[in-house]
């Protein structure tokens, strides 16, 4: 069986952080293995605190599972502090990982904020060791420096992202107004994926982006292309979303 890694936050409610990423590993048939980078005190509505793992301890937690598992995917999301990306970023040199999912995680739904500037500035620096970054509109925005408004500028953002380093880049387009469209772009072309909106309260979209990326990063663990890997993790996102409701 392949095996996936999530670096990422603890989510005690267990819609998303590393708990969710597991559940969905585990859906994909892939082994599901965790390191734990921060700590948060939330429900499904609301983030209340926050406390970052330091990234020493991390790195053990990291040193601990690659120990006893070969790890074919990483998937990367809450990171809590800027120390915690650059501990990352040595994680992936040191240990040659491949097939990385980095879900930019900057604030929560709520509005909780989840990294801070010097993170933000360290994860623009991480993007050139990453298979795929998958930001939302928010966050690809900061990362471009465009303010996206329509398609186009998710297209351009993606763009713009690409040429920081990261290989594919993913911009989740649910932000915007009418029906909801992802913009991939793969260094060389750019694909559209269209969705249906589902209208539901706002916490049943909690760890939508955990659910996304971690099952993308199941499908490269089992050796998947992006893009293939991209349509089946919206696919099942859908799906439980449609529970969820």
């Amino acid at each position: 069986m392949k095996t996936a890694l999530a670096i990422a936050g603890f989510d005690p409610s267990g819609w998303a952080g590393v708990l969710a990423d597991i559940k969905t590993f585990e859906a994909f048939g892939v082994q599901g293995v965790a390191a734990i980078s921060a700590l948060t005190a939330q429900n499904r509505k609301d983030v209340m605190a926050t406390q970052s793992v330091k990234a020493a301890f991390m790195k053990k937690e990291v040193n601990a599972l690659t120990d006893g598992f070969r790890i074919d995917a990483v998937k990367i999301g809450m990171l809590g502090s800027a120390a915690n990306v650059r501990a990352v970023a040595e994680i992936i040199k040191n240990k040659k990982f491949k097939n990385i999912v980095l879900d930019t995680v900057f604030c929560s739904t709520s509005g909780h904020a989840l990294l801070d500037k010097k993170g933000i500035v360290e994860i623009k620096r991480l993007l050139p060791l990453v298979t795929l970054a998958t930001p939302n509109i928010a966050e690809a925005s900061v990362l471009s420096g465009i303010k996206i408004k329509n398609i186009k500028d998710m297209e351009d953002a993606a763009l713009a992202i690409n040429a920081l380093g990261a290989k594919n880049v993913l911009v989740k387009g649910g932000h915007l107004p009418g029906e909801p469209i992802d913009i991939l772009f793969d260094g060389r072309r750019i694909f559209h994926f269209k969705g249906k909106r589902i209208k539901a309260k706002k916490e049943v979209l909690h760890g939508t982006g955990c659910l996304l990326s971690s099952g993308i990063a199941a499908c490269l663990a089992k050796g998947l292309g992006v893009r293939r890997a991209v349509k089946d993790a919206r696919g099942y996102l859908m799906k439980e979303l449609k529970k969820r409701g």
